[in-house]
């Protein structure tokens, strides 16, 4: 059995090519080249919709009495720390695996997840059920960046890459707007059946979308396609990677790097965790309400991504230490407004979420991404992104927990109702991003490694 579930996750055997005319290799090759990328951005963002569920349905359960809000952060960081050794194992297997099969069974089975945390009501099930859904959550960054490896060239890889990275803007604006107005209409539990339907559906798209390598359909390496061959005369043997990729792990840079994105990631996951429970006992907004302020999160965010690399790259030569400055103030100044804002000033409130959307969203690319491998060779860049990735989601697990219990232990009972305060929660959130900035500038004269 356990060999058949490994065949059938394997990728296929190479093909003979399947043509000697170049324009039948040409239309089955853009035409699979698009729809594995639309695929890959979509169905990723759908990936982010069963992720981000628990978020939406805080209020109705504490409301409820079913849990309360210290449980409700073991719950949340028990899918991430599943989720941060995961995506280091299942980012291993992508490289050997049919990503469309890879990718579609991750979605499939996190939606069962969800289906099933809606028929719950115990806290220990819902621990379980929610590390479970972390572990396959985690099976969909890596054939994603795989697929785009396999099918893109050296020079259209990048551009590639950072349209690829709106994924998660999409997740969260679906989880903010959509899954925000069917629990204010039918209930919590619809918090997790309805992403759950969705993205049942979707997986089931992706396994007729998706593409296993070009070589198993009997077209040829997307190098010799698009002519590419950038970067293969400086190809490395596995001992000179493997010793490159220790000494990732001996760089205190790299380290350094990782707290700081730790730091970060605390914040994101903040925000994303806990700030539509904020938005409604703190500034009286309707679950459907705050998510449309929350919204704002996602789609600043995109924008704070996707200029992030043309800032660095156009204005600052390559260089990501003034551009992350610049993202880091701007991420604690949205976290100082969204937390000073006094209720009743909605205008306000979405101009902090976008602010702390855009900060993070560059701070994402910078920490997260292109500054591990500015400071690592470039042959063991993804062993720096592995660990820096690590350290990323530990640190969303360590502030799920903290949160969870520094809001719970503000609790007061009011008429009979248990109300909330973020005073405390805030002042760890507001420190953890100064903390990230300045870690981050001690990096301020690290070189690049060639």
């Amino acid at each position: 059995m356990i060999t058949n579930i490994i065949h059938y996750f394997k990728s296929g055997p190479d093909k003979p090519l399947k043509s000697a005319d170049a324009s039948v290799i040409r239309k089955e090759y853009e035409f699979r080249r698009w729809s594995i990328f639309f695929s890959i951005t979509i169905g990723y963002g759908f990936y982010y919709m069963c992720r981000q569920s628990l978020s939406v349905i805080k209020k109705p359960v504490l409301d409820a009495g079913l849990l309360d809000a210290q449980q409700l952060g073991v719950i949340g960081a028990a899918m991430t720390f599943a989720y941060a050794f995961g995506k280091f194992f299942h980012s291993f297997l992508a490289d050997h695996s049919n990503a469309r099969r890879f990718m579609s069974f991750g979605l499939l089975a996190s939606s069962v997840v969800n289906l099933l945390c809606g028929f719950n009501e115990l806290f220990i099930v819902f621990a379980i059920l929610w590390g479970v859904n972390g572990w396959f959550q985690s099976m969909g960054i890596g054939p994603s960046v795989v697929s785009i490896s396999h099918w893109f060239s050296n020079r259209e890889r990048g551009t590639r890459y950072g349209m690829f990275s709106i994924a998660h803007n999409i997740g969260e604006g679906l989880i903010f707007i959509g899954t925000t107005f069917v629990v204010s209409r039918f209930g919590w539990h619809w918090g997790f059946w309805a992403p759950g339907l969705v993205c049942a559906i979707v997986a089931l798209v992706l396994l007729r979308t998706l593409s296993d390598r070009p070589e198993t359909y009997g077209l040829p390496p997307v190098a010799e396609y698009k002519n590419d061959h950038a970067g293969s005369a400086a190809s490395a043997t596995a001992a000179e990677i493997k010793v490159m990729q220790i000494a990732v792990f001996k760089n205190p840079w790299v380290w350094v790097l990782g707290i700081s994105s730790a730091l970060m990631y605390m914040d994101r996951y903040a925000i994303n965790n806990w700030g539509i429970l904020y938005l409604q006992e703190i500034k009286g907004y309707s679950l459907q309400e705050a998510g449309f302020v929350l919204s704002f999160f996602a789609i600043i965010g995109f924008f704070g991504s996707i200029l992030s690399g043309l800032v660095s790259d156009r204005f600052f030569a390559a260089r990501r230490n003034v551009p992350t400055l610049i993202y880091g103030l701007i991420l604690i100044g949205g976290l100082l407004l969204f937390y000073r804002n006094p209720p009743g000033h909605r205008l306000f409130d979405i101009i902090s979420i976008g602010l702390c959307g855009f900060g993070i969203g560059g701070l994402l690319v910078y920490l997260g991404g292109l500054t591990a491998v500015d400071i690592s060779s470039k042959k063991a860049s993804g062993a720096a992104l592995g660990m820096v990735g690590v350290f990323s989601y530990l640190g969303a697990t360590l502030q799920d927990v903290l949160s969870g219990h520094l809001i719970g232990a503000s609790k007061q009972m009011i008429n009979g109702k248990a109300v909330y305060d973020f005073d405390n929660a805030f002042y760890f959130w507001i420190g953890a991003s100064i903390l990230s900035l300045l870690l981050a500038c001690t990096l301020w004269n690290v070189k690049a490694k060639e």
